[in-house]
């Protein structure tokens, strides 16, 4: 590799542990992490991003184990008094992670950008790696189902992904500008698009204008990882997902879905078997454990993706 920066795109639970063993793996300055911003919303009158959040915990050493989103020893005094007095309880807030919702939206209110509100509070919370908004402007994702159109997360965690989904829609997207990062793909060392739900996570980012060209025609290795293992979405309703939207419910499916877009495929062992029919899509498979249900596993998987980069790199 050069001193180049690699880029990864990223949102949600996967895409935050993927993220941390690339942080652990690559020098500080050598990382970028472009985060899904569309599923942002406004709750009791303050500005949540619930992925560039888990993002920035994750790395930042303090999410909460057993969930991957919120801090760890977290407490519920807030949500609990809410309850009392009659408030919207189905998005937990906790006590701490309140905190930061509170400053970011201060500051966002005074004027700052969401992209230089997040890298200062990523590192007063602990890590140096760049971390960044896809867009500085809003984006929205709104999910079609048969009863109507849902805001991500009324559908995601107030409904609990239980309504049909017919399509998937990014409000405000043709209007908002990606962050320079992913503008400008072509000067990456390689880009990495993490385990994350290809449709809720991914095409968002990819949407912005310009940045599906830009993937597209970058000359830099670009490789994704596998959120589906063995037809099953690996966290969230990826696999759901892939359903009721008309795809395969496999990593075959997802691969199809970055066609034409990416040079390699992180494979996990389980559906070794999909090889060949991922080759034929014009990409490159790497055959692994994707698993990563500790640090260890999660910095051996990076080495992997890197490993496996630099090899399409000496290939083209």
């Amino acid at each position: 590799m050069t001193d180049r920066q690699i880029i990864a795109l990223a949102g949600g639970v996967g895409g935050a542990k993927l993220a941390l063993g690339l942080a652990r793996t690559l020098p500080a300055d050598r990382l970028t992490v472009a985060v899904n911003t569309a599923d942002d919303f406004e709750h009791w009158g303050l500005y949540i991003c619930p992925d560039l959040d888990t993002v920035t915990y994750t790395l930042a050493g303090v999410a909460n184990p057993e969930t991957g989103w919120g801090l760890r020893d977290e407490t519920w005094n807030v949500l609990e008094a809410m309850a009392k007095v009659g408030g919207e309880t189905w998005f937990r807030l906790g006590d701490k992670d309140l905190a930061k919702h509170l400053e970011r939206t201060r500051r966002l209110k005074a004027g700052e950008s969401l992209s230089t509100i997040m890298i200062d509070l990523a590192r007063r919370l602990g890590t140096d790696t760049r971390i960044v908004p896809m867009s500085d402007q809003p984006v929205r994702t709104l999910v079609t189902t048969p009863g109507g159109e849902l805001a991500f997360q009324d559908w995601f965690v107030r409904l609990r992904c239980e309504p049909v989904v017919r399509s998937v829609r990014f409000a405000g997207v043709e209007r908002a500008m990606p962050h320079p990062a992913l503008a400008d793909l072509g000067a990456a060392a390689g880009v990495i698009v993490c385990p994350s739900n290809p449709f809720v996570s991914v095409a968002p980012i990819l949407a912005l204008p310009g940045v599906r060209d830009a993937l597209k025609g970058a000359r830099c290795p670009r490789v994704a990882v596998t959120p589906i293992v063995g037809g099953q979405a690996i966290k969230g309703p990826a696999a759901k997902m892939l359903a009721e939207l008309g795809h395969d419910v496999s990593a075959l499916g997802v691969a199809r879905f970055y066609r034409g877009l990416i040079d390699g495929f992180v494979l996990d062992a389980q559906d070794a078997g999909l090889s060949p029919q991922i080759e034929a899509l014009g990409m490159r498979v790497r055959v692994a454990d994707t698993m990563m249900r500790d640090d260890g596993d999660k910095k051996r998987l990076a080495a992997t993706t890197l490993e496996f980069m630099d090899e399409l790199g000496v290939h083209s």
